[in-house]
């Protein structure tokens, strides 16, 4: 996996696939059993899983990408892949710049450890040195809102206060590319328009966006292009808006024709009856 991008391209996926082995839930068998039978038990206990297959995509410096698709489609593989957390199966994946990271929440928080200290800890993490983690931590305590509660172990904290400090701690570490997966829906709505205010004027500074959503309306609003994943494929990409349109008209078709097939499934059992 090569660790550099060409300069004018912060990210770049070429034929990325991720394969997982899913375990199988099987009925309780006793040890005995097991061990009569292990090679074949062993044989059927899990199943290959393919996250993403093949995906190829460049994000330009200075680009804000907006990545939609249903659940278990591959979006937050991608965004994991990009932040050097999830190694792809094949392919390659070249970036550059530094990477912060808003995924899962809450994670890379220890629970035991006060909000300060944590705040520290992430930013020397992503990047900063324990100096500059020093000098930014007013920062990030104040962006946080957090107040007295910043010295409270973080095992304290409601879902909204972790995203308080998360999000603050990602902004605050200069980032050159900010991946979020999802959390803006996290939060009070003054916090969430607050959040929303800074990533407008982190991409007036060249910041690098890839946002993954379910929320139709945050892709034209924060991203310059959008791409659709399916089943770990790239199938729409173009403009926000045509992509959201694109997307939405097929899930309306596949209701629709939903819809008809229970019809005549009901129409047929009426005429058996």
């Amino acid at each position: 996996m090569r660790s550099e991008a060409p300069a004018d391209v912060a990210v770049c996926f070429d034929n990325v696939s991720k394969h997982y082995s899913l375990s199988l839930q099987k009925e309780a068998t006793d040890f005995k059993t097991m061990l009569l039978h292990l090679p074949r038990f062993l044989s059927s206990a899990r199943r290959p899983f393919v996250a993403l297959d093949g995906v190829s995509l460049e994000v330009r410096r200075g680009e804000s990408l907006g990545i939609i698709g249903p659940n278990g489609s591959g979006k937050s593989t991608t965004l994991r892949i990009m932040a050097r957390i999830t190694p792809p199966t094949a392919g390659e994946v070249s970036v550059n710049g530094r990477i912060s990271a808003l995924l899962e929440l809450g994670s890379g928080f220890h629970p035991q450890i006060s909000g300060r200290e944590n705040a520290i800890l992430n930013a020397v993490l992503l990047g900063l040195t324990l100096q500059e983690a020093r000098e930014v931590l007013p920062d990030i305590i104040e962006f946080s809102e957090l107040g007295d509660f910043i010295d409270q172990p973080m095992r304290t904290y409601s879902s909204g206060m972790f995203f308080r400090l998360g999000f603050s701690v990602a902004v605050h570490v200069q980032p050159e590319i900010l991946l979020i997966d999802e959390v803006l829906a996290v939060g009070d709505a003054q916090f969430q328009e607050k959040c929303m205010a800074h990533i407008h004027a982190l991409r007036e500074k060249g910041v690098t966006l890839v946002l993954v959503t379910h929320d139709m309306l945050s892709l034209p609003k924060f991203c310059d292009r959008g791409i659709l994943l399916e089943n770990g494929r790239i199938t729409d990409e173009g403009t926000p808006q045509q992509v959201v349109h694109n997307y939405l008209a097929r899930v309306e078709r596949l209701l629709a024709l939903r819809s008809e097939e229970r019809e005549q499934l009901k129409l047929a059992q009426a005429g058996a009856r």
